[in-house]
């Protein structure tokens, strides 16, 4: 569409729903942007949190293996 295809009335029109569509645009940047840093913000969170499962998963490791001593290293009680 170019100038010449529009009429005296749609020109009014035609700026305004430009307008609109120039703020739902800017609106949806600013909307995009803060999406990003939300992503990345929970990017480093579950960045973490494995790091923090995997350090506890170690430490679990090492208690079972704490735990689960063979019973025949240990001497019977004394009322044997």
């Amino acid at each position: 569409m170019t100038p010449a295809d529009i009429s005296p009335q749609q020109g009014p029109d035609l700026l305004d729903r430009i307008e609109e569509l120039e703020v739902r645009v800017a609106f949806q940047e600013d909307l995009l942007g803060t999406l990003n840093k939300d992503v990345a913000v929970l990017h480093r969170t579950v960045a973490l949190l494995r790091e923090e499962l995997r350090r506890a998963s170690g430490q679990l490791e090492g208690l079972r293996g704490l735990l689960a001593h063979d019973p025949g290293e240990e001497p019977p009680p004394p009322h044997y």
